[in-house]
């Protein structure tokens, strides 16, 4: 006879499951749909997907009930049905694996997504009604996961102990990994919830392997109780209207191990995580044995979210007056060495920092400051402004990228308006990552447009000619950049679809960030018969962690094997150091072939982008006219 859950996590590391809304949709299921209706309208998909986590090593199965609250559940008309469906949640879930897996019950946070602002006495009803259905349901224990508050939180596991002893395992989702959504420090929130009767804590979703790691690092070694992960499989991207996920089973596999050596007691997967990740779980964990040591991995400095940037140009000077004129980015990567350099927008209302970066790259020269709209779907200041301070404060080029994602048509074109009034004419036209998977998962994505289209029609509103097809008085001045990703298998076909930009309207293309000397001559042999410059998009690393967090979880860098063994362990001013020489050995290639260097700064280190763009300007002093 097996142990309950609450011994059964205290004696090893234990396997959860994966995603079951993502791989629901993967499967072919649509989305904008209520999937733990499923449970009623197609059992025997939601059973099969429980079996095939079960196969692959899943020793906690959870229902699928995540959603399934009188609150949410009536966005579809479905409230009525709501003791329906999560008693055949947990049916289903029983009758797919036996005896073979404990079945745990799913809770979402209420004010999750778009539930931000529903009244407490809501919160309390729907927490009250699902638990005492599930607990009635006969689940082997709770779990309360994707929370962002500590109060919510808080709330639903009183409601728990107040009807139940049973095994509750809760779960933050964070961005920040020291604090709460509402601000509580993560340690402070976690003693709370183990004196409030938590049996394992933890986090899920929001994170890929890495930082979630980081989140578990922040919790002290003398808690008490097994922790609880449940990662992303990395930053999910949108290719060709589907989305997908980056991070590997063998990525999964290698981080299960850090997990465990943290003081992870079970280790399953959320968005993006499919049974293959599960397996790959599973066969790391079978013969695993803890480190002497006890739980925490040292603290290091390391940062997490890193944004994968696309790039923006500027205005021609053929099309200002001439007592005006200023050659635009365009003009001059034709004639030397340019170097554009990203550097991310503020997450909060303090802007110090950035604008003393702005001041630092300036002073080193660099020829424009790229900013990024709101990438990875996380809320930044808005870039529009920041560019108006760049231009009016620190007198340097800025170039604003612009989304797809979260403005429709009306609002791009007044966007585009606003840009040209105020002398903003180098933009970046780009897709923008799926709203659901950043920090407001409840807001909408967009994509009236693509990538594609808003390139044509930003050169449109060169022509002086809304989107709507009326005229508008006057010419817009913008410079259009596109982005490129060569780190793909077919680089051909990738070239194919930049050409589809340059059709479109593009002046110039940025790449993603290439770690591979080799890779970097073979773009520039596959472009060369391109009429456009391209930037090539070089990104020091910080240290090790970061390596592999850029290669395994964030779309569109792949990091060549020599650099991840050099990058392996370091930390702190090691790690940096040895970032910056490997960027300074790929911009020895990257200035050989092209005169666009794109420079993006990680975790807004300055210091590192300074380095290599006075580097670059040092280089260029032997071949002043470029390439």
């Amino acid at each position: 006879m097996k142990p309950d859950l609450r011994t059964a996590l205290a004696q090893r590391p234990r396997v959860g499951d994966g995603a079951m809304a993502t791989y629901l949709y993967q499967l072919g299921l649509p989305v904008g749909v209520s999937f733990e209706e499923f449970n009623l309208l197609k059992p025997d998909v939601i059973a099969d997907v429980h079996r095939q986590y079960a196969a692959a090593g899943a020793e906690i199965i959870e229902t699928n009930t995540y959603s399934a609250q009188h609150n949410k559940l009536s966005r579809y008309g479905l409230e009525k049905k709501t003791e329906e469906i999560n008693a055949a949640g947990v049916a289903i879930a029983r009758k797919a694996v036996g005896n073979d897996a404990y079945v745990v019950g799913s809770i979402g946070a209420v004010r999750g997504g778009a539930g931000k602002n529903v009244r407490t006495a809501i919160v309390k009803r729907d927490f009250e009604e699902q638990v005492g259905i599930l607990l009635a349901s006969g689940v082997d224990g709770l779990l309360l996961e994707t929370f962002f508050d500590l109060e919510e939180l808080s709330l639903a596991l009183g409601i728990i102990r107040k009807k139940s002893d049973i095994s509750v395992i809760c779960q933050f989702a964070v961005e920040d990994a020291e604090r709460t959504h509402d601000g509580i420090p993560l340690a402070e929130a976690f003693r709370r919830l183990k004196g409030e009767g938590a049996d394992v804590l933890g986090f899920n979703c929001r994170s890929g392997p890495n930082g979630i790691l980081r989140a578990v690092e922040t919790i002290p070694n003398d808690l008490g109780l097994p922790l609880s992960v449940f990662p992303n499989a990395g930053i999910p991207d949108y290719v060709d209207g589907k989305v997908i996920y980056s991070a590997t089973p063998e990525y999964f596999a290698s981080s299960a191990i850090k997990f465990a050596d943290a003081g992870a007691r079970l280790i399953g997967g959320c968005c993006g995580t499919t049974p293959e990740h599960i397996a790959a779980i599973a066969n790391a964990l079978q013969s695993y044995s803890p480190l002497a040591q006890a739980k925490v991995i040292p603290k290091t400095s390391t940062q997490t979210s890193t944004e994968v940037i696309e790039a923006s140009p500027r205005k021609s000077a053929a099309d200002l007056p001439p007592q005006d004129a200023e050659p635009s980015i365009v003009d001059l990567v034709r004639q030397r060495h340019t170097v554009i350099v990203e550097l991310d927008p503020p997450r909060d209302l303090d802007i110090t920092k950035f604008m003393a970066g702005a001041q630092a790259l300036k002073d080193a020269k660099a020829d424009a400051l790229t900013m990024a709209d709101n990438s990875l779907a996380v809320t930044r200041m808005s870039n529009m402004a920041l560019a108006a301070l760049l231009k009016e404060r620190v007198g340097i080029r800025p170039l604003a990228h612009i989304a797809c994602r979260d403005r429709n048509l009306i609002g791009t074109q007044s966007h585009m308006m606003g840009f040209d009034a105020l002398g903003i004419d180098h933009v970046l036209a780009v897709t923008g990552d799926p709203a659901k998977f950043g920090d407001l998962p409840g807001s909408s994505s967009v994509y009236d447009l693509s990538s594609f289209e808003i390139i044509r029609m930003i050169k449109q509103l060169n022509e002086g000619v809304a989107f709507s097809g009326k005229p508008l008085k006057q010419k817009a001045k913008f410079i259009i950049g596109a982005a490129f990703n060569p780190n793909v298998k077919h680089l051909d076909k990738a070239v194919q679809r930049l050409e589809r930009k340059i059709s479109a309207g593009a002046d110039y293309i940025m790449t993603q960030p290439v770690y591979d000397p080799e890779l970097i001559v073979r773009i520039a042999d596959m472009t060369k018969h391109l009429s456009i410059p391209i930037f090539i998009g070089i990104f020091p690393l910080a240290n090790g962690r970061n390596a592999e967090y850029l290669h395994n979880e964030v779309p569109g860098i792949q990091l060549s094997d020599s650099v991840r063994r050099r990058m392996n362990g370091l930390e702190g001013q090691a790690g940096r150091a040895e970032g910056i020489k490997i960027a300074e050995e790929l911009l020895d290639v990257a200035m050989a072939h092209f005169n666009g260097i794109y420079l993006m700064t990680p975790f807004m280190a300055y210091e590192m982008t300074v380095s290599l763009t006075e580097y670059v300007r040092e280089k260029s002093k032997s071949s002043p006219s470029g390439k």
